[in-house]
C-alpha cells in the first residue's frame, strides 16, 4: 500500500505546483534552481521510477500551493523566436515521445503474465482465478492500446519534424479516453489488496509478480529490467500527472495562432480536471499541517459553497481536514498582499452529524428568489457575453472589454449567489446548526460521502485555541484545491467556451446493483457556473438490471460536463415532503462525463459507461448545434400536423384550433398541471416521436396513447410541434414588428402596439395564441406547486413562437454564433411572450371588434 500513498502524494504536489523546472536538453523553465521556487520556497523533485527513464526527462519542480494555470506566461514566443519555440516543442515532445516507449514496455511487461494466467484459470491447476486475473490487471489492456495508438501517431510527425506539423489533435483524443483511466484508479486499491494476498497464498504468482521483466528502448541492446507487479500498477497512475506537465511546457513553446494551441489548451484543461477529479476520490495524504500540540491532520476536500447566515446568503470556501470541517471566509487585503481566510467557524468531525429535518426549527430558513430573476439575470450575463466579444474585434475595445469584464463577473458572482436551493444541513451536537445551499444533490452526496468517510474512523474531539485555529486558517490559503469561484470571467480567453445547443442522451440500461429495487436515473448539466437538472427517466420496479432505453433531448447553454445520478425511488409516504427541495430517494451512485466537443459533435451516437460505486449506467449522446436545431424545416407530407403550415390544418380539420394543440393543452390541464418543472424538464424523446407519429397519421387510438403517455412526454409534444411549424405563431412577416413594439418605453404606446399586432395575425395563428395563452397562465397560477412561473414559461415558449423561419433574426442583423443565441433578439422573445401573459384576458372577439387602437401599418 505504500506505492497508493506514493502515488497520490505525487499527484497532489505535482498537481498544485506552479513553476515547474522541466529540463529537456539544455532548456530550462520559469527559472527554479538548487531546489528552490522563485519566491524561495522547497520544490518537490518529479521522481519516475523507470529504472531505464533518461535523467534530464524527470526534472518538473514546483513549490506547493498554486494550481497550475492553462495559459502560458505572455510574452514567451514575442519577438519572432518562433522558430526557436518551435525546436523546443519538439524537444519537449521527442523527450515525452522517449517515456512513453518505457511506458509502453512497463504495460506490456504487466500483459505479459496476464495471458498465461487468465488460460490457467480454467484449468485443474489455475494459479489464479478469472476473478482475480480481472482485478488486477484490470483496464491494463485498453490503457496499453490507448497508449500504442497514440506512440506510433506521434512518431512520425516527430522523425518528419517542420512548422506545419500539428500535434494537437493526438493530445486532445488522449485525455478525452481519461474516463479508462477513472475506472483504473477506482479499482487501484483493490488491484493492490489483490495482488498481495495473491503472493501470501500462491508462491508461485508471488515468484511471478516479483521479477517482471521490462524492455528497454529500442536503440539499447539487450536492456532489460526487473521490476515488481506493485511498482508497475503505480505507472498509469503516474504516468496522468507526467502527461500534464508535458502539455504545460507545449503551449509554453506553441505560437497561441497555431492550430496546436486550443487543442493542446483543452487537452490539458481535460486532464487537469480529471487529476483534481481523482485527488478527491482517493483519499490522498495531504501535506499535514500540524498544530502546536503536534496533531498532523490533511486537508481531504474543499470548494465554495453558499451558507445561509444571518437570514442572508454568504459564499464561503469550506475545508474539510481529517478530523474537523472549517468554513472560511477570503478577507479584504492590501493590494499586492496574498490573500488571507478568515474562519467562521469549525466543527470537530466527532461532533458533526447531519442535521434530521425534526431539528429544523433552530436551522434558518431558506429563501428562494423567483426564478425569473435568476432567468432576467442568466440573459443579462449572455448580453454581456456577446458585447464582449464585439468589443474584443473593435479597435479600441480594450478598456471598454475591462469593464464589461468587472460588470459580467458581478453579475455571475450574483447568480451563483442565488441559485442554489438544495439544502445541506449540519449540525454540532454540543451546539449550532449551520445551513449550505447547493445547486445539485450529486454535491450534497459528495460532501456527505466525504465527512462519513472519515467518521468511520476513530476520532477524538478537540478544541483549537486562537493560535491554532490561526495556523490552521493560514494554512488553508497554501493547501486548497479549489482557487477561483466557477464563473466565466475567471476563466482564460482560449478556453473551451462550452456547448451551446442540444444534447440528445438515451439512458440504456444499469449493472451492478447488489439487490432488487426501484430504480431512476436523473441528468444533471453545468450551466452558468452551477448545474441544472435537465431530465429523468421513469422508474423502473423491483429489479437490479433496469433496462430504461429512454431518450431526452437536453438544452446546453455553454455547458461542458454531463451528469448521471442512479436514485432508489421511495414510496414510504411518511418519508416524503418533509423539506422543499429535499430529495429523500436515496442516491445509489453518480457520475460525470467531460463534453468533448470532437467527440458529441460527429452526427453519429456516441456510446459511453458511466462506473459509479460498483455500478454502471451506459447511455448514448450526440449534440446538434443551436444553429441547426432551431432551423424551421417544412414538412414534405402536407397530410400530417408536424411542419405544416397553422392554416392548412385547421382548414383540414374545420376547427379554429388545431386538434393537437387541444389534446395535448387538455391532458396536461389533467394531470400535469402539479408536475415540477412542467415544459421545462425533457419527456422521454421516444415518446415524444411515437406520439408526433400517432398525430401526423391520425391514429384512432391517440386518446388512450395520450392517457397512458408520460406528462413530460406530451408537455414536450406541444413544444415540438410549436418548434416544427414552417414559420413562427406568431408570423415572419410580424416579427420586426413584435420586436419594435416590445422595445418602446411609453405603456400606451406599447399597448397600442402590441394588440394591434395581435389583430393584424391570421385567424388560425390568434385563436392558437390565445387559447395556449389562457393555458399558460392556468399553469403558471400553481406556481407554488408546481415552480413554473409566467417567466419560466416565457422563456421556454417565448423563442419557439416568434423564432423566425430564417436564419436571421431580424433584417440586417445576423446572429454570429452559437453563444449569441441568448442574446438581444432571444431576450425580446421571451419579452414579448411575457408581456402577453401578463395582460388582462385577451378575448378574441373583443380584440377583432375594437377600433380604439390606433391603426398603423406593419
Amino acid at each position: 500500500m505504500a506505492f497508493f500513498f506514493e502515488a497520490v502524494c505525487v499527484i497532489r504536489s505535482l498537481f498544485s505546483s506552479e513553476n515547474f523546472n522541466y529540463n529537456t536538453d539544455g532548456y530550462e523553465g520559469d527559472g527554479a534552481e538548487d531546489g528552490k521556487s522563485q519566491d524561495g520556497s522547497e520544490t518537490l523533485p518529479y521522481i519516475d521510477e523507470s529504472p531505464t527513464m533518461s535523467p534530464q526527462l524527470c526534472a518538473p519542480q514546483g513549490p506547493d500551493g498554486e494550481t497550475v494555470s492553462p495559459t502560458p506566461p505572455e510574452g514567451l514566443l514575442a519577438g519572432g523566436d518562433i522558430e526557436k519555440g518551435l525546436e523546443m516543442k519538439k524537444l519537449v515532445l521527442s523527450g515525452f515521445l522517449a517515456s512513453e516507449e518505457i511506458y509502453i514496455n512497463q504495460l506490456e511487461a504487466l500483459l505479459l503474465p496476464m495471458r498465461p494466467l487468465k488460460a490457467t484459470a480454467t484449468t485443474s491447476q489455475p494459479v489464479l482465478t478469472i476473478q482475480q486475473v480481472e482485478t488486477i490487471f484490470y483496464k491494463i489492456q485498453d490503457i496499453f492500446e490507448i497508449h500504442k495508438e497514440f506512440y506510433d501517431a506521434l512518431l512520425p510527425n516527430i522523425q518528419q519534424w517542420d512548422e506545419k506539423v500539428t500535434v494537437g489533435h493526438l493530445f486532445q483524443k488522449l485525455a478525452s479516453q481519461l474516463g479508462v483511466y477513472k475506472a483504473f484508479v477506482d479499482n487501484y486499491k483493490v488491484a493492490l489488496e489483490t495482488a498481495e494476498k495473491c503472493s501470501q497464498a500462491n508462491s508461485q504468482f508471488q515468484k511471478i509478480s516479483e521479477n517482471l521483466k521490462v524492455k528497454g528502448p529500442k536503440d539499447a541492446k539487450d536492456c532489460t529490467t526487473t521490476v515488481s507487479m506493485e511498482a508497475l500498477l503505480y505507472k498509469p497512475i503516474d504516468r496522468v500527472t507526467r502527461s500534464t506537465l508535458v502539455l504545460h511546457d507545449l503551449l509554453k513553446h506553441t505560437p497561441k495562432d497555431h492550430p496546436d494551441f486550443p487543442l493542446l489548451q483543452d487537452a490539458l484543461r481535460i486532464s487537469q480536471n480529471f487529476l483534481s477529479s481523482i485527488n478527491e476520490e482517493i483519499d490522498p495524504r495531504r501535506t499535514a499541517v500540524t498544530t502546536p500540540k503536534g496533531e498532523a491532520r490533511q486537508l481531504v476536500k474543499d470548494g465554495f459553497l453558499v451558507e445561509v447566515s444571518e437570514s442572508s446568503r454568504k459564499l464561503r470556501h469550506v475545508f474539510l481536514f481529517t478530523d474537523l470541517l472549517l468554513c472560511a471566509k477570503m478577507k479584504k487585503t492590501a493590494v499586492g498582499r496574498h490573500q488571507q481566510y478568515e474562519c467562521k467557524w469549525y466543527i470537530p468531525l466527532a461532533d458533526l452529524t447531519f442535521q434530521t429535518l425534526d431539528d429544523s426549527d433552530s436551522c434558518p430558513s431558506i429563501q428562494v428568489l423567483p426564478e425569473h430573476e435568476i432567468e432576467e439575470m442568466k440573459i443579462k450575463i449572455s448580453v454581456l457575453k456577446s458585447e464582449i466579444q464585439k468589443e474584443k474585434k473593435a479597435p479600441k475595445g480594450q478598456s471598454r472589454v475591462e469593464r464589461l469584464r468587472k460588470k459580467m463577473n458581478e453579475q455571475e458572482s450574483w447568480l451563483l449567489l442565488h441559485s442554489p436551493t438544495i439544502p445541506f444541513r449540519i449540525h454540532n451536537k454540543h451546539g449550532k446548526s449551520y445551513l449550505f445551499l447547493l445547486s445539485s444533490d450529486y454535491e450534497r452526496s459528495e460532501w456527505k460521502e466525504s465527512i462519513q468517510k472519515l467518521q468511520k474512523k476513530d476520532l477524538q474531539a478537540c478544541v483549537l485555541s486562537s493560535v491554532e485555529l490561526q495556523v490552521l486558517t493560514s494554512s488553508c490559503f497554501k493547501l486548497r484545491t479549489v482557487h477561483n469561484i466557477p464563473v466565466t470571467s475567471n476563466k482564460d480567453d482560449e478556453e473551451t467556451p462550452g456547448l451551446y445547443g442540444f444534447l440528445h442522451v438515451i439512458v440504456h440500461s444499469a449493472k451492478g446493483f447488489k439487490e432488487s429495487a426501484n430504480l431512476y436515473c436523473t441528468l444533471e448539466v453545468d450551466s452558468f457556473g452551477y448545474f441544472v437538472s435537465k431530465a429523468k427517466t421513469r422508474v423502473f420496479r423491483d429489479t437490479s438490471e433496469p433496462q430504461w432505453n429512454e431518450e431526452f433531448e437536453i438544452e446546453l447553454e455553454g455547458s461542458q460536463y454531463l451528469r448521471i445520478l442512479c436514485y432508489e425511488k421511495c414510496y414510504d409516504k411518511s418519508m416524503l415532503n418533509k423539506d422543499d427541495n429535499e430529495i429523500v430517494d436515496k442516491i445509489m451512485g453518480k457520475g460525470q462525463v467531460q463534453l468533448d466537443p470532437q467527440t458529441v459533435q460527429s452526427k453519429n451516437w456516441h456510446m459511453d459507461v458511466i462506473e459509479m460505486n460498483g455500478i454502471k449506467v451506459e447511455f448514448s449522446m450526440k449534440f446538434t448545434s443551436r444553429d441547426l436545431s432551431l432551423k424551421r424545416t417544412p414538412s414534405k407530407k402536407q397530410s400530417g400536423v408536424f411542419g405544416v403550415k397553422i392554416n392548412v390544418v385547421t382548414k383540414r380539420e374545420r376547427s379554429k384550433v388545431p386538434y393537437i394543440v387541444r389534446q395535448c393543452i387538455e391532458e396536461v390541464e389533467k394531470r400535469g398541471i402539479d408536475e415540477v418543472g412542467i415544459y421545462r424538464i425533457s419527456g422521454v424523446a421516444t415518446d415524444i416521436q411515437a406520439l408526433k407519429l400517432a398525430f401526423d397519421t391520425n391514429t384512432k387510438d391517440i386518446l388512450v396513447m395520450l392517457s397512458d403517455m408520460d406528462i413530460n412526454a406530451i408537455a414536450g409534444t406541444l413544444k415540438l410541434y410549436f418548434r416544427e411549424l414552417p414559420e413562427p405563431l406568431l408570423t415572419d412577416r410580424l416579427y420586426p414588428a413584435f420586436m419594435e413594439g416590445i422595445a418602446l418605453s411609453d405603456p400606451a404606446a406599447k399597448e397600442n402596439c402590441m394588440m394591434h399586432l395581435l389583430r393584424s395575425l391570421p385567424d388560425p395563428n390568434l385563436m392558437t395564441f390565445l387559447t395556449l395563452l389562457e393555458h399558460l397562465k392556468r399553469v403558471a397560477e400553481k406556481e407554488p406547486i408546481n415552480k413554473m412561473s409566467l417567466h419560466n414559461l416565457a422563456t421556454v415558449f417565448g423563442p419557439t413562437l416568434l423564432r423566425p423561419s430564417e436564419s436571421e433574426s431580424t433584417k440586417g442583423q445576423h446572429i454570429t454564433s452559437a453563444s449569441d443565441i441568448w442574446s438581444h433578439d432571444v431576450m425580446a422573445q421571451v419579452q414579448v411572450l411575457l408581456y402577453y401573459l401578463q395582460h388582462p384576458p385577451i378575448s378574441f372577439a373583443e380584440l377583432k371588434r375594437n377600433t380604439l387602437y390606433f391603426s398603423t401599418d406593419v
